[in-house]
Order: structure tokens, then sequence, then C-alpha cells
């Protein structure tokens, strides 16, 4: 494996780095402390190409590949995980998903204004009472000639109040659980459609995080992505570019925390020199340097595999819960090392701890991503051909083709 970026991934990075340090660090500790969101950020990045970065030029997207997508993913979260979570949500479950499964023409009406940032676009499967347990969608989709008659509710669902496009998974059939599940792209302005904040969050207060209500929205049968049973599918696709963003921006949290963490050290003098010098601190730093370079090597072990179009469910899975179960721990140790300091917004190490607890929790628990690699270890799992294989990233077509 190669460990040299190249000089287009390098420009992808530095471009991302200098956007939110501009854009957004300045700004972040009074937003987050304010609750305050700033959709206007998301049409900035737009217009950088930054929500298209993954997605093939022919498609109004830049073409890159995904070591370039996990560094601008770094790059975005080192400032603020609502950054990150767009490149989530967006990108990874609603446009890549596309991507793999919609057809030439829902191609071009869905996912080209999506990767020119002119649309935004968000995933809606998670419900008040189905998280981990997709199959127990309730929304349900009921067909009507050339149309779908849905209803039912999603909950927590990023971009919830913003996103012009959704894709939501619905049930025909309750009874056949993951085997009755249906994809729609639901449009913002679809009579019976409506949607509403959820406030009070322990982080990514800078965010949008909603639910959606459908009350009879009559969605067209061209509006479907894939075949009707296929949804179970798609969502798992979807979800393995989604806990991708997720890993990869856990890296920047990481070295965020980190960077802050020495620059106390270095500024904060006990018992006559600085607490960098005491080696329970640099105990504490030594863990996220160790976090960072392992959770950052995992990431591009997926970013590789997603690079030669080849399933990678267990390697982004193991990334995913490694690199957020380190955030977690990074951020929670540099409160430690701040001290009193560190409990308050004076720094910014207490935003990184709670919105680092999040990640957890979302894109797959702990717990779940636990019992996936005890699967695969003990042979309990496996993965079967998808009808719809991940197409490599266009940067790397030619040479794949070319093997």
């Amino acid at each position: 494996m190669d460990f040299e970026y190249t000089s287009e991934q390098i420009q992808v990075r530095d471009m991302v780095r200098e956007f939110a340090q501009r854009e957004v660090a300045p700004y972040i500790q009074e937003w987050d402390a304010k609750g305050e969101y700033h959709p206007e950020v998301l049409y900035k990045m737009g217009s950088l190409g930054i929500l298209g970065l993954p997605i093939p030029e022919r498609y109004g997207g830049g073409g890159f590949d995904y070591v370039s997508f996990a560094l601008a993913c770094e790059e975005l979260e080192a400032v603020d995980t609502f950054l990150r979570v767009v490149m989530s949500v967006h990108v990874g479950l609603n446009s890549l998903t596309l991507h793999q499964w919609a057809t030439e023409e829902q191609k071009q009406r869905w996912l080209v204004p999506q990767a020119k940032g002119e649309k935004l676009a968000t995933f809606g499967l998670t419900e008040p009472g189905a998280g981990s347990d997709a199959g127990n969608i309730q929304t349900r989709a009921v067909r009507d000639g050339d149309y779908y008659i849905l209803n039912g509710e999603k909950m927590w669902i990023s971009l919830a109040n913003t996103a012009d496009h959704f894709l939501v998974f619905a049930t025909l059939d309750p009874s056949k659980k993951h085997h009755g599940l249906i994809a729609l792209v639901v449009e913002r302005g679809m009579e019976g459609l409506t949607t509403g904040s959820i406030k009070g969050k322990l982080g990514v207060r800078a965010g949008d995080t909603g639910w959606i209500n459908f009350q009879n929205v009559r969605v067209p049968v061209e509006n479907r992505i894939g075949e009707e049973g296929e949804g179970f599918k798609i969502a798992m696709s979807a979800i393995d570019q989604g806990r991708f963003t997720v890993a990869a921006g856990a890296v920047g949290l990481i070295r965020a925390a980190k960077e802050a963490s020495i620059k106390y050290c270095h500024e904060r003098e006990a018992f006559g020199e600085p607490i960098g010098k005491f080696q329970l601190v640099q105990q504490m730093i030594a863990n996220m340097v160790a976090g960072e370079e392992a959770s950052r090597l995992l990431v591009m072990r997926a970013a590789e595999l997603k690079n030669r179009g080849i399933r990678n469910t267990r390697e982004t899975s193991l990334a995913k819960w490694f690199a957020c179960d380190r955030a977690f721990e990074a951020a929670n140790d540099a409160i430690q090392i701040h001290g009193a300091y560190g409990y308050s917004n004076e720094y910014p190490v207490e935003r990184y701890m709670r919105n680092a607890r999040g990640a957890v929790i979302y894109e797959g628990t702990r717990e779940i991503h636990q019992l996936i690699q005890a699967g695969y270890a003990l042979g309990y799992r496996t993965d079967r051909p998808l009808r719809c294989p991940q197409p490599p990233a266009q940067a790397w077509e030619s040479e794949v083709a070319a093997r």
C-alpha cells in the first residue's frame, strides 16, 4: 500500500481545510453555544464542489477518489461535526446511493443537481421505534396505480428542514420485515410532507436535525429506486457509504482533540513546569496519537477497497467502530487534560466530547458493529453479491477496467 497522498488528494484536503477554517472555525463556538444553524455554509460547500467530490464528472461531481473524500471528511470534522454530517447524509447516504442504484434518468433528475450543490439531500431510515432494527420500519407505502401513498414518520434526520430531496424507506408489507422494504425519492413540496426540528441535543448543536412526517404523500412510481423489496439492500449499501464518512470524520475529531491538548500542555504550568512534562498527561497524548494513526489506517484501507469497487462492509464497519470509540476517548481525555477549563465552552474540547458521543450511536451503535465483526470472524456472516455492485471512484475506473 502506498502511504503517500497524490498531489490531487493533497489539493482536495487543503481546499477543504482552508474553507472550514475560514468560514466556520471563527464562529463555531458561538453557533454551538446558541444552537444556531447556518445553512448558507452548506451552499458555499456546494459552490466549491465539496458536496460532489466522489461523484463522477459526468454527473456533475468532481470525480475524486475515496481517499480524497475521506480527507475532506476529516478536515470538516476537525472544525465541527455538523460539517461532516452534511457529507454523510447528502453525499454518502444519498448521492452515492443514487450513483449505485438509480437509473440514468433518475441520476440526471436528482444526482446531477445534488453533486453540483444546487439541491440538498438527506436519508430517511430511522423512525421513533426503528433504528438498528431496520426491518421494524412502520412507514407504509401502498401502491395506487402510478403512485405510492406514503404514511409515517422519520426521526433523527439530519438536514430534515433543509433538504430538497429525501431518500425514504418504507414497507409495502410489515409481515415481510426487511424483505418488504422499498426506497423512494420524496421531494420537498409534495403535498402531505412536513418537517420539524429536534431541540435539546447533547451535541451537533450547530446542525439541522429533525423529523419528517408523511400524511398520504403521493409519490410517483418513477421515484422508486431499485425494485420493490430491494429497499433493505439499498439501505444497507447506503449505510456502508455513510459509515465511511463517519469513520473518516472521527479521525479529524481525534486530531482536533490532540492538537488542542498539546497546545494547552505547553501553556499551562503546574508545580513549576508545563503539564506536558507529567507522565500521566503524556500517556493521554500518546493514546490520542495511537488512536488517530490507527483509525486513519483503517479508513484508508476501506477507501482503497472502495476505489476498486470491492465490497467493504466488514472493513468500513471496523473503521467506524474503532475510530468513533477512539474519538470519544480522545475528547474525554482532552477535557481531563484541560481540567476545569475543559468543562466549560471557553475551550473547544467539551464540544468535541458532546459531538463524539453521538457517533458512537448513529450509523450503527458500537454494539451493532461488535456483532458485525464477531459474525464475520465466527463465520456466521457472509456478504452476498448485490444486483448493483458498488461502482469504483471515477479516478480509478480506467485502471480497474484494465486489470
